[in-house]
């Protein structure tokens, strides 16, 4: 039988790992297996840079947790080591990150992870890091919005200056 302040523990774990997966507005499950310390030390502080929390954590533990935020699907990548980076602000970094730090050593592999309280796979992920960062799409928009201003201004120029020809 597990002595009783050891089981209270295990269960604020489980409920600490239940509300980060229901905070975070994305999660990700990666297998950190074959990478040295000096690797994960990079590796997490690039993350928290980004504000994403990042934590080895063991699987039955976590299991548990996505079963108390109805999220068992994310079980399905729950084997070997697993390492879980949470975001509550931005749903692009950890997948970016990750993604990112694993073109350049192939021992971190992208699993899947929880992106709006949705289970998604690899390929999901990986489209998510592949999109621009929020100053780069709010970079997009407004270059879109200016254009049809932009286009106007040059057309009264033009139209102004063959009235003056």
């Amino acid at each position: 039988m597990p002595n009783a302040k050891v089981l209270e523990e295990k269960q604020q774990l489980v409920s600490e790992i239940s509300s980060k997966l229901k905070d975070s507005s994305s999660t990700v499950v990666v297998d950190y297996r074959g990478l040295n310390v000096s690797q994960v030390t990079t590796l997490r502080k690039q993350l928290r840079e980004a504000g994403v929390e990042f934590q080895v954590l063991k699987n039955t533990v976590v299991r548990r947790a996505t079963a108390e935020v109805e999220l068992s699907d994310l079980d399905q990548y729950l084997t070997g080591p697993t390492a879980i980076a949470f975001s509550k602000e931005d749903a692009v970094a950890p997948a970016k990150i990750l993604s990112e730090f694993a073109k350049k050593n192939d021992k971190l592999n992208v699993k899947g992870g929880v992106v709006e309280g949705k289970v998604v796979g690899y390929d999901q992920i990986k489209a998510l890091a592949d999109l621009p960062s929020r100053e780069g799409l709010l970079s997009m928009l407004l270059s879109v919005l200016q254009a049809p201003v932009r286009n106007f201004a040059l057309a009264v120029k033009a139209v102004a200056e063959k009235q003056e020809a």
